[in-house]
């Protein structure tokens, strides 16, 4: 029988700074749900990478005073790095200076040009280089561009354009079943209804940075066109993709310039897109051009990858969050450490004094449990289902509590608690897999849909490491 396959993506990054805390999060988020299908038995394909292309890294390479290719070659890297440090599973890590990807963006530029819908024209407008997009009118607040707080420049050139116009009601119909959360849907679909869509300007001239248009050499593809190309050439023989996790930002460029492209090409369409909200830091979005990044590769190398992992996925999924430094080690310190850590800490040790007897399970059924956190993933609420499993952390704690083994030696109160330990850890594999591996080591099961449907066995069980030592 042919596995069932699940190919998720991210957003690919700008390399021109450093990695970000919202950029861990978006990774992290990506991670448990590949994690998640993986546990579900699936073949799973998770993308991620960089994205090189952009003007914006040729300014910051300027400014370094070093070549653009060195540049990204060096800040790629930092990315590379942070996958590494959050344990994070892609199958792939994408550069799109790779010969490949350059290849295959112009063998796409070239189809939508043999399908009529590629033509020749003067681009006037405002364009931002942060974004590395166009703005309207409608899009600036203040005559700047509200991501990036800046006053967008004036361009005027010579440009091919993509006729996205033409697939406007193509988009309005495959909008409704594609973006996920409906809030997100809701403002692609009022805007495109409202507003009239213009064609899009797909090359860039008098830039010497980016892939070269197949079919003017005076032109460079624009970077949007190329970056979202990637979610093809790096899948593999997975495409079309089940899952595209992107942030709120990139919303229009990916629910209505991706479709666009993908229509005139005649490719199969992506599944779903999911946009999550933004880290905010002091009621602003944490982003390198703001100034105010919290590095997530230093949060690892302070509190571990668990501890960072928790932390983000603690974080709303479709609403924007608080995050900083002291949130991490609050829920650290009283979820990890108290609540996870010390009930593990606590069977452990009477197990070892005391052993285990089997017993029917009564009072700690997971099963209910279990369903709910299914039904979360299939829904995208990571947040939620992490939110679950740690009520029924409360359960365990509450139960050991109130039935007191310490005094009554009840092996069998024991061997419910190690069992329910066996089923919550399972759970939470997808979100802290470091630790879930340690578990599943002191108290001998092995993680897999089998072990949580079967109960565990009685073993010799010796006391657990300190899973989360407190943050003073």
């Amino acid at each position: 029988m042919t596995k069932k396959t699940f190919y998720i993506t991210t957003a690919i990054d700008y390399v021109n700074a450093p990695a970000h805390a919202g950029h861990a999060f978006e990774k992290t988020l990506a991670d448990a749900l590949a994690r998640w299908h993986r546990l579900q038995g699936e073949k799973v394909w998770f993308l991620t990478g960089t994205d090189e292309n952009a003007q914006k890294n040729v300014q910051a390479a300027k400014e370094k005073g070093i070549p653009t290719k060195e540049f990204v070659d060096q800040n790629s890297k930092m990315f590379i790095e942070l996958c590494e440090k959050l344990n994070i599973s892609q199958s792939r890590f994408i550069r799109t200076t790779e010969k490949e990807h350059m290849k295959k963006s112009q063998e796409i530029f070239k189809k939508a040009y043999e399908n009529g819908d590629i033509y020749k024209g003067k681009y006037e407008g405002y364009y931002c280089i942060g974004c590395e997009g166009f703005k309207t009118e409608r899009d600036l607040v203040d005559g700047k561009c509200p991501e990036h707080n800046k006053v967008p420049e004036w361009m005027s050139e010579s440009a091919y354009f993509f006729k996205l116009s033409k697939y406007k009601n193509k988009i309005i119909d495959f909008a409704q079943e594609y973006i996920v959360p409906e809030k997100r849907k809701n403002e692609i679909i009022s805007r495109l209804k409202s507003e009239e869509l213009k064609d899009l300007s797909v090359t860039r001239t008098n830039i010497e940075w980016g892939i070269p248009c197949p079919i003017d050499k005076g032109h460079k593809i624009y970077v949007w066109m190329d970056a979202l190309i990637n979610y093809i050439s790096g899948a593999e023989g997975f495409w079309p993709a089940d899952v595209h996790v992107i942030g709120k930002g990139i919303n229009w460029f990916h629910s209505v310039i991706w479709p666009g492209i993908l229509f005139s090409i005649n490719e199969s369409m992506p599944k779903k897109l999911l946009v999550h909200g933004y880290l905010n830091f002091g009621g602003s979005k944490i982003s390198k051009s703001l100034g105010n990044v919290i590095d997530p590769i230093k949060l690892v190398e302070t509190y571990g990858s668990d501890s960072v992992r928790y932390s983000l996925l603690r974080c709303s999924v479709f609403e924007d969050s608080d995050y900083s430094e002291e949130i991490l080690i609050e829920r650290h310190n009283s979820e990890l450490a108290n609540k996870l850590g010390n009930l593990i800490s606590r069977v452990s040790t009477l197990i070892e004094k005391y052993g285990l007897e089997k017993t029917k399970i009564k009072e700690l059924n997971s099963a209910p449990l279990q369903k709910s956190v299914e039904k979360h993933f299939q829904n995208y609420e990571v947040d939620k289902a992490l939110n679950e499993i740690f009520g029924f952390i409360d359960q365990c704690n509450e139960f050991i509590q109130d039935k007191k083994p310490w005094e009554t030696k009840d092996t069998k109160v024991l061997y419910e608690l190690a069992n329910a330990i066996k089923d919550f850890t399972i759970l939470l594999y997808p979100f802290i897999p470091e630790t879930a591996e340690k578990i599943a080591k002191t108290f001998n099961f092995e993680i897999s849909l089998k072990s949580l449907d079967t109960p565990l066995k009685v073993s010799k069980i010796t006391k657990s490491e300190i899973l989360f030592k407190k943050i003073e």
